[in-house]
């Protein structure tokens, strides 16, 4: 007889990735759970969406991570919880989360809110981005010290911020006349669609091949820089795209003339697509590292020329 899936929380479902990983564990057919302050939130889009959610059999617990006694009840009625709370200053409060699973006694995996850079293995450019890096860090330390079993999903940048606008700021589709190159747009980046990263995430859940791993998702088809995405979106429209080359010095001189959050969004460029911190190292350089298409070969993720198609 198959083994029943996991019956799984997500915290923060209503942000940016979290409606992505909704949607996955309820395709995967996990049993799936989301912790809402409001069950009739005053926000419509965002009653919607929960209203969206149970339409599809999810169920939806009142409850908050600064309340110790609803994040205990909701706790008990799950095996594994997955953070998305995506606001910097949200990111400590997932120690609340550890404490309360600690007391449950019963969580099987946590999935802490990190799906972004590899913050142990990058140095820190710009002040801007101290804080939420190291309070990822602060959150993976407690992690390791508190005993439940963890998954830290790494996936690079997200193709519906950094694919559709080519890397450019504030933008939901890629330009079709003219274009920012930030530095000399050769750093390498990895890209992934949402829904790929939602994914590969729910599969992990139940994958004791994850249990204390740091899952990366990198397909090699996506690693790009700059460059390289302007030229692929080049190619599928026909044309080519007038250029305005920033260079690194005139970034740095941007992030720190640049008033927040507006400093964060370009220092966070600087990381992936000057710097190119996210292909800066290579997996196995930590006993920790695991790739998700060699666990999950089954999953068809789409690349980023596939991924531009739409916008054709």
């Amino acid at each position: 007889m198959a083994e029943s899936k996991s019956k799984v929380l997500i915290i923060g479902a209503t942000g940016y990735i979290g409606t992505y990983l909704v949607r996955a564990s309820v395709k995967l057919e996990h049993p799936t759970f989301i912790l809402v302050r409001s069950l009739t939130p005053s926000d419509p889009a965002k009653a919607q969406l929960i209203k969206s959610f149970q339409d599809s059999g999810v169920t939806v617990l009142k409850g908050d991570v600064g309340d110790r006694e609803s994040l205990v009840a909701a706790l008990r009625q799950v095996d594994v919880v997955i953070s998305s709370v995506n606001q910097a200053e949200a990111l400590s409060s997932q120690v609340n989360i550890l404490e309360a699973a600690k007391e449950t006694g019963t969580i099987k995996r946590f999935i802490p809110s990190e799906f972004g850079n590899e913050v142990d293995r990058l140095e820190i450019d710009f002040k801007v981005l101290e804080g939420v890096f190291q309070k990822k860090r602060n959150v993976r330390r407690e992690i390791e010290k508190s005993g439940i079993p963890y998954t830290v999903v790494l996936n690079g940048g997200f193709a519906g911020i950094f694919v559709a606008g080519l890397a450019n700021d504030k933008v939901s589709a890629p330009p079709r006349d003219k274009v920012t190159i930030w530095g000399d747009g050769t750093a390498k980046a990895i890209l992934n669609t949402e829904e790929d990263i939602a994914t590969y995430t729910i599969k992990s859940v139940d994958d004791p091949r994850t249990a204390n791993k740091l899952l990366h998702i990198r397909p090699k088809e996506n690693f790009l820089s700059q460059g390289e995405l302007v030229a692929l979106w080049e190619k599928k429209i026909g044309h080519t795209l007038e250029k305005t080359v920033v260079s690194k010095e005139e970034l740095k001189k941007i992030i720190e003339e640049s008033p927040f959050p507006a400093n964060s969004r370009y220092a966070i460029r600087h990381s992936i697509f000057v710097k190119g911190d996210q292909t800066s190292f290579e997996l196995g350089e930590s006993d920790k590292d695991v790739e998700a298409t060699e666990l999950y070969p089954d999953v068809h993720y789409t690349t980023v020329s596939t991924y531009l198609d739409q916008f054709v």
